[in-house]
Formats: C-alpha cells, sequence, structure tokens
C-alpha cells in the first residue's frame, strides 16, 4: 500500500534550513553529508519537493550543468515539484511540475508512485499542506545537534498530539531519529 511520508532532518530547536536556506550547518555534522541508509525511505518510488527545495538541490549539486549529480539522489524516480513559475530540468531527469492544491494533485502523484511510497522531501509548508489534506501517513525526523536562530520551519502547522504516534525513537550517530505515524481519521 502507498504511504506518503515525511522524511527530513532538522535542527534541535526546528529549522530545516537556515535564514539563507542554506543546509551548511547539517553538513557541517558528522554523518550529515551521507545520511545512514536505514534512515532513507526505502521503498520512496516518487518524490515530491517545493519550488525552494528544487532549486537549492539543482544550485547545490551544479545538476543543470552535472544532470549526473541529480541521478544521485533522485535517481530515475519521477519528482513532482509543486511551483507557479517555469523552472529548468537537468537532461534525463523525470520532473513533473504541478500547481495549484495538494488534493487536486494527489491522483497524479499516486498514479506514479503504484504500489511505492511518495516521499515528500521538502520543505515544511509543502508537508503541512499534504497533512492538511488528510494524506500524510508518517513524520521522520533526523534531529542534528545544532541550534539556529531560525529559517524555514519543519513543519509550520499546528498539528494535536492525538493525530501522531510514536513508532520509533533512537540514536542513528549524531542524530535523534524520530518517527511518527500520522493519524489521518481525525484530519479536519
Amino acid at each position: 500500500m502507498t504511504r506518503i511520508l515525511f522524511d527530513t532532518a532538522t535542527s534541535l530547536n526546528g529549522w530545516i534550513a537556515d535564514e539563507n536556506n542554506s543546509l551548511s550547518w547539517l553538513f557541517a555534522v558528522e554523518g550529515g553529508t551521507t545520511p545512514d541508509a536505514e534512515v532513507l525511505p526505502t521503498n520512496a518510488g516518487v518524490l515530491v519537493e517545493g519550488s525552494t527545495t528544487y532549486e537549492w538541490v539543482l544550485a547545490e549539486a551544479d545538476a543543470l550543468a552535472h544532470p549526473e549529480k541529480w541521478q544521485e539522489f533522485h535517481g530515475d524516480r519521477p519528482t513532482f515539484v509543486f511551483t507557479t513559475r517555469e523552472l529548468p530540468v537537468p537532461d534525463g531527469a523525470d520532473v513533473r511540475f504541478v500547481s495549484g492544491s495538494v488534493a487536486d494533485a494527489l491522483p497524479g502523484i499516486r498514479a506514479a508512485a503504484g504500489d511505492t511510497d511518495i516521499w515528500v522531501v521538502g520543505g515544511g509548508d509543502l508537508a503541512g499542506q499534504f497533512l492538511d489534506a488528510g494524506a500524510l501517513d508518517e513524520i521522520a525526523v533526523s534531529v542534528a545537534p545544532v541550534l539556529l536562530t531560525g529559517g524555514a520551519p519543519l513543519l509550520p502547522r499546528r498539528c494535536e498530539s492525538d493525530r501522531l504516534r510514536l513508532v520509533s525513537a533512537k540514536a542513528v550517530g549524531q542524530f535523534a531519529r524520530l518517527v511518527y505515524e500520522v493519524d489521518n481519521a481525525s484530519a479536519v
């Protein structure tokens, strides 16, 4: 059964990027550039990103000039990017631009995923839109031993404890790995 997962890293005080949309703080943590394979979603057949995440990946990897760097992370998996703008695409990448609501885009995303999972890579507001739509099944967070003064919040939504059930909590290198199941039955 296809699940929709938000799996990301965050600072100890809840920021997924700093004020400059940079992840340099994450890469400075031991294990931050190459996450332990056990924490990456293993059955993710489709990736979903917001335009800020997508543009950051393009710039950080210089993926337009080096499309092989896109393939290192995304592989051949379809990547849906929520945006209202026309953006460039690395050669050979399966990037599908969508605009509008998550609810409207979900049928196409689910069709592309087939029997595999859907990984909402980022950002936090996009994951929040999946949560609002009652479509987010799991939130997995790798908490880094870093404190930031601001930036992009992990998940800028209020979600009460009656909707989240702790599945696991463990140390993975320098990170605290927390996995929560989301109860969508009580979604608004």
